[in-house]
C-alpha cells in the first residue's frame, strides 16, 4: 500500500510529502495535482495566471514574515480600523510557532525549524493536545508542533498541538479498518483510520463510511495516515453524487456573510502563511477543485472572488478579526452544508477555509474544527 508521509523540510518550512512502500495492497494513495487536469492553451494560460497571482500573494506575505521573529507568523498592528489593518480593536494578535520538537522539560519547549533552534517557556497554565487534552510534558521528541504563543510575548506558549492532522473529504474506497479520502484535484488522497476507542464517537457523527460520502475528522497524524480522534462536524445525508439541486436565488449576494470558519492542513503554502482558501473562485481563475454537482440548499451565497482579493474574517466567539488575502479555492467546503456550534449556532455554509496560522491567530481552537464566522467583502 502506498502511503504519504509528512517531514518538516523545503525552503519555506512547508510539510512536505514523500512517498514510501509498506505492506498491503487495498488503498491506492495516488497524488493528484490541478496541472492533471489543464490541458489546452487557454487552459494553459489560465493557470499559468493563477501561478503568478498565487505568487504574488505569497510574496507579500513574505515580505511581512521578514520583520517577525522566526519561527512565527507576522506581526500585527492594532490602530483599531479593522478595514485597514490585519486586526480590529477587539482582538489581538495570537502569533504562531511550528518546529518538530527537540527537547520537552515542565518549563521549556526546545523547537527546531528551518531557522534554527527555539526555545518557548511553558507557563504553569500552558495546555497542550496529542490526541486528547494532555500536559506539556508528555509531548516527546520528534513530535510535530503548533504553538500559540501567548501576545503580547513572543517566546511563552499558551497552547501546543501535536502531530494534529485533519481530513476532509469525500471516501473513495475503504478495507476492515482504513478509508481512503480524496481531499480534490490539488491535493494527494489522505489515508484515515479509527481506532476502536474512538469509533463509536466518529460513527455517532458519520454513520455512513462508504465509499461517495463525506468526512470530516481531525485526529493524530502517524506515518502514512490521520488517527481520526474527533468528528470535526456531522456527515451530510448525501452522497456527493446525489448532492441536492441549488437553491433559486434574485439579487446581489450581500456583503456581509455568517457561517462557519474552518481550517486546513498547509500543503505547498508555506507554514505561517496568513490567507484564506475560498468556496467560490471565480470561474475565469480556473478552479481545479470544482466540485460534482450544484450546491445544496442553504448553503451560503457567495460572490465569486479573484485568487488576491481582500476579506475581513471575523471570529464571532472572541470578537477577533483579520483582513485577509484569498490564496486558493475551497470547493470541498461548498459539499458541506453544516453549521458550527464553537458559540451558539452558526447559519449553514463554511464560507472560509483558513490556513492554520489564520485560524490560531483569529483565536480558534485547532481541535474544535471551526469556529462561527462573519465575512466582509472588500469593497
Amino acid at each position: 500500500m502506498n502511503h504519504l508521509t509528512r517531514g518538516l523540510a523545503g525552503t519555506h518550512g512547508h510539510w512536505v510529502y514523500t512517498r514510501c512502500r509498506q505492506g498491503g495492497s487495498m488503498l491506492d494513495v495516488r497524488p493528484r495535482l490541478c496541472c492533471d487536469r489543464i490541458a489546452g492553451t487557454a487552459s494553459g494560460v489560465s493557470a499559468s495566471r493563477r501561478q503568478q497571482l498565487k505568487a504574488a500573494v505569497f510574496q507579500e506575505q513574505s515580505a511581512a514574515d521578514a520583520t517577525a521573529p522566526a519561527g512565527t507568523g507576522p506581526a500585527a498592528a492594532d490602530t483599531g480600523d479593522p478595514a485597514t489593518v490585519p486586526f480590529s480593536a477587539a482582538g489581538q494578535a495570537r502569533r504562531t510557532a511550528f518546529g518538530m520538537v527537540r527537547d520537552i522539560s515542565p518549563h521549556v519547549l526546545v523547537l527546531a525549524s528551518e531557522e534554527g533552534e527555539s526555545r518557548i517557556t511553558l507557563s504553569a497554565d500552558a495546555t497542550a493536545w496529542r490526541g486528547s487534552p494532555t500536559d506539556p510534558a508528555a509531548l516527546r521528541p520528534g513530535d510535530h508542533a503548533v504553538v500559540r504563543l501567548r501576545p503580547p510575548l513572543r517566546d511563552v506558549a499558551d497552547r501546543i498541538w501535536a502531530n494534529i492532522g485533519r481530513v476532509t473529504g469525500t471516501i473513495v474506497d475503504r478495507d476492515a479498518d482504513s478509508l481512503l479520502v480524496d481531499e480534490g484535484a490539488t491535493k494527494p488522497r489522505q489515508v484515515v483510520t479509527i481506532p476502536p476507542r474512538a469509533a463509536g464517537r466518529i460513527q455517532v457523527r458519520f454513520p455512513n463510511l462508504e465509499p461517495g460520502y463525506l468526512i470530516d475528522v481531525i485526529g493524530v497524524r502517524g506515518r502514512g495516515a490521520v488517527e481520526a480522534h474527533i468528528p470535526a462536524t456531522s456527515q451530510p445525508v448525501y452522497p456527493v453524487s446525489q448532492l441536492p439541486a441549488p437553491a433559486m436565488v434574485t439579487g446581489r449576494p450581500a456583503s456581509t456573510i455568517s457561517g462557519s470558519a474552518t481550517w486546513h492542513e498547509p500543503f505547498e503554502e508555506p507554514l505561517g502563511l496568513l490567507g484564506v482558501t475560498y468556496p467560490a473562485l471565480d470561474p475565469e481563475a480556473g478552479c481545479a477543485e470544482n466540485p460534482v454537482g450544484g450546491i445544496p440548499p442553504g448553503v451560503a451565497r457567495l460572490p465569486y472572488l479573484a485568487i488576491g482579493s481582500q476579506v475581513l474574517i471575523r471570529n464571532d466567539c472572541n470578537g477577533s478579526s483579520r483582513a485577509l488575502a484569498v490564496t486558493g479555492c475551497a470547493a470541498v467546503a461548498r459539499l458541506f452544508n453544516d453549521r458550527c456550534v464553537t458559540c451558539g449556532t452558526s447559519p449553514r455554509g463554511r464560507i472560509a477555509d483558513l490556513t492554520l496560522a489564520s485560524f490560531i491567530a483569529l483565536g480558534g481552537e485547532l481541535e474544535r474544527g471551526c469556529f462561527n464566522a462573519t465575512m466582509t467583502i472588500g469593497r
